[in-house]
């Protein structure tokens, strides 16, 4: 009963998506499941920290990744917390567990020639697809909105007068981002082959399939990755690539960090930061080429 009432708790106040609630709601059960085989525990809400570091060895001897590890913990450490404030458990057992080590993730954004040669010079089909497709890549570029903020993107939430695009962000949290004129343009010539598909199914979303229903996450993945791999030889080709090379871009060209962080819709800035380490590579190179005391 406990693990339902933190499901909820985390459905309902805290509007985490459907994706992160069965992420913790797994992680949670499968140290339910080593409790059971390996304790005959029944239950975990009373527990203590000796079982769970058990419970960390035996991921680490199965090769589980440290980041992983780390993941599973954090949501024990949120339904413990949760136990606590319910008045389940006077303690949490984790509240002095100090995260593994891990590598740090090095994601590596487009270049501005690969963002223009996939806009500029691949020939998308002048189809409802070709169109369609094209815009993603243009949209997600042009915006750094999410991939599921695209998916959920509206019909009512694009303004072609205002240029503008309202969009539902993390835990429900809406944002308006500016769009610029070439891509109104390219909504325009998308909403023309949209409205003469055949049968349409989901009428209140901007992007949909050629049968006319809502476009879904792995599609978008797909597409980036058909067409990113024609221009880039980058190991990593994905919608969130998309969104790190747009604050990149942004913060080469000058960009305050304030306003890329209202434009991502990150509630801190210690999130933003993460993409700035390219920026400062950019900096070091306007610096060599204008200081006056560089004599190369």
């Amino acid at each position: 009963m406990s693990l339902n009432a933190f499901i909820s708790y985390l459905s309902l106040e805290k509007n985490y998506s459907r994706h992160t609630v069965n992420a913790y709601k797994n992680d949670i059960l499968g140290f339910s499941s080593f409790c059971s085989s390996e304790y005959q525990i029944k239950t975990i809400d009373a527990v203590d920290y000796t079982i769970i570091r058990s419970w960390i060895v035996a991921l680490v001897n199965k090769k589980v990744s440290n980041r992983t590890i780390n993941r599973k913990i954090a949501s024990l450490k949120a339904y413990y917390k949760f136990l606590q404030k319910s008045g389940v458990r006077a303690t949490n057992p984790l509240v002095k567990h100090k995260a593994l080590k891990t590598q740090k993730k090095i994601e590596v954004p487009f270049s501005e020639q690969e963002m223009e040669k996939v806009l500029q010079q691949i020939p998308f089909e002048q189809d409802f697809e070709g169109v369609r497709d094209k815009l993603l890549i243009e949209l997600l570029y042009a915006t750094g909105m999410r991939r599921a903020e695209l998916v959920n993107l509206t019909l009512e939430g694009v303004s072609l007068n205002r240029a503008s695009l309202k969009v539902l962000g993390k835990r429900n949290k809406e944002r308006i981002i500016p769009v610029l004129p070439i891509t109104i343009e390219a909504i325009k010539k998308y909403l023309q082959f949209r409205s003469d598909l055949p049968s349409i199914q989901d009428n209140t979303f901007l992007f949909l399939t050629k049968s006319g229903h809502k476009i879904y996450e792995t599609l978008v993945y797909r597409v980036i990755n058909k067409y990113l791999s024609m221009v880039s030889f980058k190991i990593k080709k994905s919608p969130h690539i998309l969104r790190h090379t747009f604050a990149t871009h942004l913060l080469n060209k000058g960009a305050d960090l304030n306003a890329v962080k209202e434009l991502l819709g990150h509630s801190s800035l210690a999130s933003t930061q993460v993409y700035t380490h390219n920026s400062i590579a950019e900096l070091k190179k306007v610096h060599h080429n204008a200081h006056p005391r560089n004599k190369d």
